[in-house]
């Protein structure tokens, strides 16, 4: 993956993650107000039952204003300008709670005008029955503005609310666990990137090695070859050849693997020129030939009269040639029948077509064919020997080009692949996609 895409996942993760953030934030502190705003309805109508009830057992009527007066957030006083039983006290604040269901503790206590100081009740907690307690910290604060009135305090208000968000705050943790994974995923991912490039410098290192004394090797099988001694006999003159031939394909795959490490890097660089397309394709098919007749194959050559030159790099352009007449060579049945076709598309385009009669490709594996390191799954039989490089070497080549790659197969019924080149300079012509399209 490359640096741009793995920023992009990771910035727009980030954003993700932030808007989803934000409207669990709004969501729970929203589902809180509700809740609050709620619990406090419900203690004012408690309460005031409470109070009508004192009002009815003494015979007079409730106050016009100030019934009620929250101090804090789960502390309520309530006026009710008569004297107050503890007794009957407790017994309405369960009712009225239990009737409003809300089932939370509660505290109590009663004003007492003589020494101005309140006088605790109780702490009831909802289904078991209510404890005297004389700890001095529990005394609840009093109020100069009633002569008579009560104070009821919440101690477990917030557990209580917190206890009706159990939903939000389940989604909240899922959430944050997800914001956990996505972290260690995107810790992971930077961390595999640096590994992968520590592994691509490796080998691009390692094979800069290799053209120092892969040189040396073409130099001395060429001395070899032209010495009298060895031309005199024809099995040094064969091994002789057999050095120079694999020296050389192992190069053409060393200059490959440096080709596609400066795609990744982008600087790569193309030298293009004016070609004569057809003279190219006859010099690389005159080599190309020899190993399909090796087999007892044929390989024709189809071109279209009149045919302009192209705008392309030679070496590039030669190398994607010999990888695509290579893998034709290499996947057709046991006698290759190849055609290299050139022809005509209309004044601005020409079309490039290798056809051969090979094994084919299931449509299943198409999606894939031009990925770096991808071959086709075969089992466990693995007669073609590669690295899965050539054809990602090509759609490389056809993009840097800005040319069109289509592939048609069927399993078991030959593969056709086919370039569309523009036939002038690219400054003159439209612009071309920059991705080849596979069907």
């Amino acid at each position: 993956m490359k640096d741009v895409q793995i920023l992009r996942v990771f910035f727009l993760g980030v954003m993700a993650i932030i808007g989803i953030l934000s409207l669990q934030t709004y969501w729970v502190v929203n589902t809180w107000n509700i809740n609050e705003e709620e619990f406090n309805q419900q203690v004012h109508r408690a309460l005031y039952g409470v109070a009508q009830s004192i009002a009815t057992m003494n015979d007079i009527s409730l106050p016009a204003r100030n019934l009620i007066k929250q101090r804090s957030a789960n502390y309520y006083i309530v006026n009710t300008e008569t004297e107050i039983d503890p007794v009957a006290l407790q017994f309405y604040l369960q009712k009225e709670l239990e009737r409003q269901q809300l089932r939370i503790d509660f505290e109590y206590a009663v004003f007492d005008c003589s020494n101005r100081q309140m006088v605790y009740g109780n702490y009831c907690a909802y289904g078991h029955d209510c404890k005297t307690s004389s700890v001095v910290q529990q005394n609840l604060p009093f109020d100069h503005e009633f002569t008579y009135y009560f104070g009821v305090r919440f101690p477990t208000r917030s557990n209580f609310l917190f206890g009706k968000m159990q939903i939000a705050l389940i989604m909240t943790g899922i959430l944050f666990i997800t914001v956990l994974f996505f972290s260690y995923s995107m810790w992971v991912i930077f961390r595999q990137k640096r590994f992968s490039e520590m592994q691509k410098d490796f080998i691009n290192n390692m094979t800069h090695e290799f053209k120092t004394p892969l040189s040396t090797i073409q130099i001395a099988a060429d001395v070899f070859l032209k010495h009298e001694e060895v031309q005199k006999d024809q099995r040094l003159v064969q091994y002789a050849g057999i050095i120079k031939e694999q020296n050389s394909r192992l190069n053409q795959q060393v200059e490959r693997v440096l080709d596609i490490a400066r795609f990744e890097k982008d600087n790569f660089d193309l030298h293009e020129e004016w070609l004569d397309l057809p003279d190219l394709m006859q010099t690389v098919c005159a080599s190309a030939r020899i190993r399909v007749q090796e087999r007892g194959g044929t390989l024709t050559v189809n071109l279209d009269e009149d045919l302009e030159p192209i705008w392309a790099d030679r070496f590039h352009l030669t190398n994607l040639l010999h990888s695509l007449l290579d893998n034709a060579t290499k996947y057709s049945k046991e006698v290759p029948q190849i055609e290299l076709s050139l022809q005509s598309l209309g004044a601005a385009t020409m079309q490039l077509k290798i056809q051969d009669q090979g094994i084919g490709i299931a449509k299943e594996y198409q999606a894939k064919i031009f990925e770096k390191f991808y071959r086709v799954p075969t089992g466990n039989v693995h007669n073609v020997k590669g690295f899965g490089l050539g054809l990602y070497y090509v759609q490389r080549i056809c993009v840097a080009h800005g040319w069109k790659i289509r592939l048609q197969s069927d399993a078991g019924e030959g593969t056709c692949m086919a370039i569309q080149i523009p036939r002038t300079h690219p400054k003159n012509t439209p612009v071309y996609e920059s991705a080849p399209a596979v069907r």
